[in-house]
This record gives C-alpha cells, structure tokens and sequence, in this order.
C-alpha cells in the first residue's frame, strides 16, 4: 500500500502540519546564507518562511503533485524519495517536518542525510513518535480484519520512541544534542473522515468507493468516543519526537589525513 498526495487538498484540510512544525523551525535557528535542505518538504510552506530568512533551501519529496505544488512558491524542490538522497557534503542543515515517519526505510534515509551535511552540520527534526495516533492506528487495523475481503492492512507508518531513534542517529555518526517525545493532542477542524482522506490514502486506493465510504464511517465509529467530544470537537492523539543532532566537525589530525 503506497500513499499518493493531493497537494490542494492538503493545502486545504492539513495546514495544521506546517502551522505546528513552526517550533522545529526555532530549533533549527537557520541564519542568513545557510544552505538547508528541507527532506519532505511537502508543498513548501515551511521551506518558504526559511526563504523568507535568506536561507539557500533546496526541498525534496517523493510525491511529484507535492514538488510541483512547492514549485509554483517559489521553492527549489525536485521529486526524490528520501532513502535515496543524491547530496554530497551540500548542507548546513537538513530540516524536516512530518516526514521522517513515512520514512521506514530508515537506514538509507540517515546515511543520506548525513552524506548531504558538511562537517559539523545540523539534523534537526519533528516526526511521529511511539504511540502516536494509535487510536485511529489500531481502528484501521481492526476495520481490515473485519472486512478481510479489502485484503490485508500494513501500516506506512514508523513511530520510533526517543531512545529508539537516538541509538539509530549515533549509528549513522551523528552527536544527538536534544530529542524528546511530545504528546501533542491535535484538532482535526476538517474532522476524522477528511483526515483519513489525506493521511490514510494509501489503506484506500484499492477499494471501491463503496467500500471506501464503508472504511471511513467504520473507522470514524470506533474512535469516536476516544477522540471526539462537543465541546473540542475532533481531536487526535498526536505524539511527536523531536530533535536536534549534528555531523561531528573533523579533527585537524583527521584533517591532515585527507
């Protein structure tokens, strides 16, 4: 099951993804003339307010409407599938929002990143965490069982808890300065069904629309009690890991080695 995008649907149901990721762009701390790629960069919005900084941005992301919707803002996005980065000691930084955990291909994915740093570069980053929306995680699951006729569910998803990704960061070379994980309980103004329209896509694509109507209201019943209440309305069950590491800078004895 692989996920497709509608960026104007994203652009129009999602914003919350980008308006959230905001303090990942703080721990960043991206200066003037820095160049920073941007792994994910969906429909640019985040890479346009590092633009509006003065910074170099160079986005990627796997999904060609996402990279053309990026495009049309102005940014500097090609389509390219995050375990295959083709950068070479390129960046100050890379950033990436809401990304990482579509990712399970983890490994590729951080010698990538760290081959696109230069020394003493900057891997700061915000993706989901253990535990996250596994409410609506083990609703999908459980609607597939029970329709087994849609054909078997796995999930896109990889939810590493903080101890979990610090020991993969240090494998791949990287000093992990901060990571933590954030329960981070997220309105779904657009409600549950549209939000299953754009992040579950890929449990979908296969079926008719009758089923997919069938999935979306069964999905929405079982987590209903969980999630929704009058007085908040639709609210999810957000958990995200953030961090902030960097590529040691050489040594002048390593230096003088090359």
């Amino acid at each position: 099951m692989s996920q497709q995008w509608n960026s104007a649907r994203y652009a129009q149901n999602a914003a919350f993804v980008s308006e959230l990721g905001l303090p990942v762009v703080t721990l960043l701390d991206p200066q003037a003339g820095e160049a920073i790629l941007d792994l994910g960069c969906g429909e640019g919005s985040l890479a346009q307010k590092l633009m509006a900084l003065d910074c170099q941005v160079t986005g990627v992301d796997s999904s060609a409407d996402m990279v053309a919707a990026a495009k049309a803002k102005g940014v500097n996005a090609q389509c390219m599938s995050g375990d295959a980065l083709q950068f070479e000691a390129q960046f100050d930084a890379v950033f990436s929002n809401a990304a990482l955990h579509w990712m399970t291909n983890y490994h590729p994915v951080l010698e990538g990143v760290y081959r696109a740093l230069r020394d003493g570069g900057r891997f700061v980053a915000e993706m989901g965490g253990f535990g996250n929306i596994r409410c609506i995680t083990d609703a999908i699951g459980s609607v597939f069982a029970e329709n087994p006729s849609w054909g078997q569910y796995t999930s896109p998803w990889f939810f590493p808890s903080d101890s979990e990704y610090r020991a993969l960061l240090e494998q791949h070379g990287f000093v992990v300065e901060q990571i933590e994980l954030i329960d981070r309980p997220t309105p779904l103004n657009a409600g549950i069904s549209e939000w299953l329209r754009i992040f579950a896509e890929h449990a979908t694509a296969q079926l008719t629309a009758e089923q997919k109507e069938s999935f979306l209201s069964q999905v929405e019943e079982r987590v209903k009690k969980a999630l929704y209440s009058e007085e908040d309305g639709w609210v999810a069950d957000y958990v995200r890991l953030r961090f902030r590491a960097h590529k040691p800078a050489l040594k002048v004895a390593d230096l003088l080695q090359r």
